[in-house]
Protein backbone atom coordinates (compact mmCIF):
# COMPACT_ATOMS: atom_id res chain seq x y z
CA UNK A 1 0.00 0.00 0.00
CA UNK A 2 1.51 3.53 -1.19
CA UNK A 3 1.88 5.86 1.56
CA UNK A 4 -0.49 7.96 -0.13
CA UNK A 5 -3.28 5.14 0.47
CA UNK A 6 -2.24 4.65 4.03
CA UNK A 7 -2.67 8.57 4.53
CA UNK A 8 -6.22 8.53 3.49
CA UNK A 9 -7.17 5.57 5.33
CA UNK A 10 -5.64 7.41 8.43
CA UNK A 11 -8.02 10.60 8.11
CA UNK A 12 -11.01 8.28 7.43
CA UNK A 13 -10.46 6.38 11.01
CA UNK A 14 -9.94 10.09 12.93
CA UNK A 15 -12.77 11.39 11.17
CA UNK A 16 -15.00 8.31 12.17
CA UNK A 17 -13.56 8.36 15.79
CA UNK A 18 -14.92 11.92 15.77
CA UNK A 19 -18.03 11.28 14.31
CA UNK A 20 -18.50 8.42 17.21
CA UNK A 21 -17.51 11.52 19.84
CA UNK A 22 -20.50 13.43 18.01
CA UNK A 23 -22.96 10.66 18.02
CA UNK A 24 -21.81 10.22 21.64
CA UNK A 25 -22.71 14.18 22.24
CA UNK A 26 -25.95 14.01 20.41
CA UNK A 27 -26.90 11.18 23.53
CA UNK A 28 -25.94 12.63 25.91
CA UNK A 29 -26.61 16.45 26.00
CA UNK A 30 -29.19 18.65 25.61
CA UNK A 31 -27.16 20.36 22.46
CA UNK A 32 -28.69 17.62 20.17
CA UNK A 33 -28.91 20.40 16.66
CA UNK A 34 -25.43 21.59 17.19
CA UNK A 35 -24.06 17.77 17.24
CA UNK A 36 -26.67 16.66 14.61
CA UNK A 37 -25.51 19.48 12.26
CA UNK A 38 -21.73 18.99 13.12
CA UNK A 39 -22.22 15.37 12.31
CA UNK A 40 -23.94 15.81 8.94
CA UNK A 41 -21.38 18.57 7.70
CA UNK A 42 -18.41 15.74 9.23
CA UNK A 43 -20.22 12.91 6.99
CA UNK A 44 -20.67 15.42 3.84
CA UNK A 45 -16.82 16.19 4.46
CA UNK A 46 -15.53 12.22 4.69
CA UNK A 47 -17.87 11.97 1.40
CA UNK A 48 -15.53 14.76 -0.46
CA UNK A 49 -12.27 13.08 0.95
CA UNK A 50 -13.23 10.22 -0.67
CA UNK A 51 -14.10 11.91 -3.89
CA UNK A 52 -10.92 13.87 -3.55
CA UNK A 53 -8.98 10.93 -3.02
CA UNK A 54 -10.60 8.75 -5.84
CA UNK A 55 -10.12 11.65 -8.55
CA UNK A 56 -6.14 11.50 -7.70
CA UNK A 57 -5.98 7.96 -8.05
CA UNK A 58 -7.56 8.27 -11.19
CA UNK A 59 -5.42 11.57 -12.25
CA UNK A 60 -2.20 8.91 -11.82
CA UNK A 61 -3.56 6.11 -13.80
CA UNK A 62 -4.01 8.49 -16.29
CA UNK A 63 -0.93 9.62 -16.01
CA UNK A 64 1.15 6.46 -16.28
CA UNK A 65 -1.29 5.40 -18.87
CA UNK A 66 -0.41 8.94 -20.41
CA UNK A 67 -4.33 10.34 -21.02
CA UNK A 68 -6.42 13.12 -20.36
CA UNK A 69 -8.97 12.54 -17.69
CA UNK A 70 -11.63 14.62 -17.06
CA UNK A 71 -13.36 15.99 -13.96
CA UNK A 72 -15.05 18.41 -12.20
CA UNK A 73 -12.38 19.92 -10.11
CA UNK A 74 -13.90 21.75 -6.79
CA UNK A 75 -17.45 21.98 -7.99
CA UNK A 76 -18.30 18.41 -7.12
CA UNK A 77 -17.06 19.53 -3.40
CA UNK A 78 -18.95 22.90 -3.57
CA UNK A 79 -22.19 21.22 -4.38
CA UNK A 80 -21.90 18.24 -1.99
CA UNK A 81 -21.44 21.50 0.50
CA UNK A 82 -24.21 23.27 -0.53
CA UNK A 83 -26.24 20.54 -0.51
CA UNK A 84 -25.42 19.44 3.01
CA UNK A 85 -26.39 23.40 3.62
CA UNK A 86 -29.17 22.88 2.16
CA UNK A 87 -30.75 20.32 4.37
CA UNK A 88 -29.82 21.86 7.40
CA UNK A 89 -31.81 24.89 6.22
CA UNK A 90 -35.03 22.81 4.94
CA UNK A 91 -35.05 21.16 8.63
CA UNK A 92 -33.22 23.90 11.04
CA UNK A 93 -35.45 22.01 14.19
CA UNK A 94 -33.08 19.17 13.58
CA UNK A 95 -29.65 20.71 12.12
CA UNK A 96 -28.13 23.61 13.21
CA UNK A 97 -26.55 25.51 9.91
CA UNK A 98 -23.42 26.74 11.74
CA UNK A 99 -22.59 23.08 13.12
CA UNK A 100 -22.86 22.12 9.62
CA UNK A 101 -21.04 24.32 8.17
CA UNK A 102 -17.82 23.82 10.93
CA UNK A 103 -18.56 19.82 10.25
CA UNK A 104 -17.77 20.46 6.62
CA UNK A 105 -14.24 21.63 7.51
CA UNK A 106 -13.99 18.69 9.72
CA UNK A 107 -11.33 16.60 7.89
CA UNK A 108 -9.09 20.03 6.90
CA UNK A 109 -9.36 20.40 10.46
CA UNK A 110 -7.63 16.80 11.31
CA UNK A 111 -5.50 17.25 8.30
CA UNK A 112 -4.26 20.29 9.95
CA UNK A 113 -3.67 18.94 12.72
CA UNK A 114 -2.14 15.87 11.69
CA UNK A 115 -0.01 17.48 9.79
CA UNK A 116 1.56 20.13 12.87
CA UNK A 117 1.97 17.08 15.22
CA UNK A 118 3.76 14.96 12.39
CA UNK A 119 6.12 18.71 11.85
CA UNK A 120 7.08 18.79 15.32
CA UNK A 121 7.64 15.03 15.93
CA UNK A 122 9.85 15.09 12.81
CA UNK A 123 13.31 16.14 13.09
CA UNK A 124 14.66 19.72 10.95
CA UNK A 125 17.40 17.51 9.29
CA UNK A 126 14.41 14.52 7.63
CA UNK A 127 11.67 17.33 6.96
Amino acid sequence: MNEYKLVFFKYIKYTLFLLSLLFLGYAVTPYKTIFLGLALGTVFSLYNLWSMYSKIERMGQAVIQKRKVKTLGSLSRLLTAGLAVLIAMKYPEHFHLLSVVVGLMAVYIIMLIDSLTLSSSTPKEKR
